[in-house]
């Protein structure tokens, strides 16, 4: 079996990089108000003293090449792929995940062996529970991330509350009667199927 190497947990530093966006954001949205105040006919004069936009872009209006020596190229050089490294670094670790291969449930092992219960076993256990059940129309199991999902078509409308909260027990208690670990189960209602279907004439 391949060893999994998908994260279940996002890193710590994912908040980081989401700190940097919403920094942006509100640098982005602070400019664009100062854009607003300016367009509806606010006084520059009084937008000039809470913003000091005019006071930056004279300062970076006035920059030319003379003003950037071989240490200060040097200097935002080196500050560019600082930015760069550490930038994407945040970025790759906010990427999205949504995608957990399944893994096989081992039970135990030593140096004859090992004893491991594949993720369609557990699916098909878990069907056949929530199938016999006389509220059940329909079932299919799901095995993944360490946690067993059951999706159930009910029989009746007005029982679909006790009837995940049954499959869920049912499924629990067939798991420990197999002596399978305590895997945490998640039913969902999918669908409604009465058992006699009428036609409206």
């Amino acid at each position: 079996m391949l060893r999994q190497r998908l994260r279940t947990r996002s890193s710590p530093l994912a908040f980081a990089g989401r700190a940097l966006v919403v920094a942006l954001a509100l640098a982005l949205l602070w400019g664009a108000a100062v854009v607003v105040l300016l367009a509806v006919g606010v006084d520059p004069a009084t937008v000039k003293s809470i913003s000091g936009y005019r006071a930056v872009f004279d300062f970076f209006a006035d920059l030319g090449p003379g003003d950037f020596d071989a240490t200060t190229r040097a200097i935002l050089a080196g500050a560019g792929v600082v930015c760069l490294l550490v930038f994407g670094y945040l970025a790759l670790k906010d990427f999205a995940r949504p995608y957990l291969t399944r893994h096989d449930l081992r039970l135990s092992g030593d140096q004859r062996g090992k004893v491991v219960v594949e993720p369609r076993a557990l699916e098909r256990l878990a069907e056949g529970v929530a199938r016999s059940r006389s509220d059940v129309a329909d079932a299919l199991g799901r095995y993944a991330t360490d946690e067993l999902a059951v999706g159930v078509a009910a029989r009746r409308a007005d029982q679909v509350p006790e009837t995940l909260r049954g499959v869920a027990e049912a499924v629990r208690a067939e798991l420990e009667r197999h002596g399978l670990p305590a895997t945490p189960v998640h039913v969902t209602l999918t669908g409604y199927e009465p058992k006699t279907r009428r036609e409206i004439a």
